[in-house]
């Protein structure tokens, strides 16, 4: 499994709880230029300069994005 830098793993984290918001709420512009934000933020990462992401890369970054996510959300639902 590689290391992501801890900026990077954020802004994945974030993009993904950005996407199931508006997945709940479709049309909110608001979140579409977030997730927008949030994807050149990945997208242009300075970690990418380094090496060149393979769709391995990006998978394992989204899955580590998917599961703090969904950690966040359960977390967040028991402090309701």
């Amino acid at each position: 499994m590689r290391t992501f830098p801890d900026d990077l793993v954020r802004a994945q984290c974030e993009w993904s709880a950005t996407y199931r918001q508006l997945a709940d709420r479709p049309g909110r512009t608001e979140l579409r230029r977030r997730l927008h934000r949030l994807s050149v933020r990945a997208y242009f990462h300075p970690y990418w300069q380094q090496r060149r992401p393979s769709p391995a890369a990006w998978w394992e970054l989204r899955e580590l994005g998917r599961a703090a996510g969904a950690a966040g959300d359960a977390s967040e639902r028991l402090h309701r």
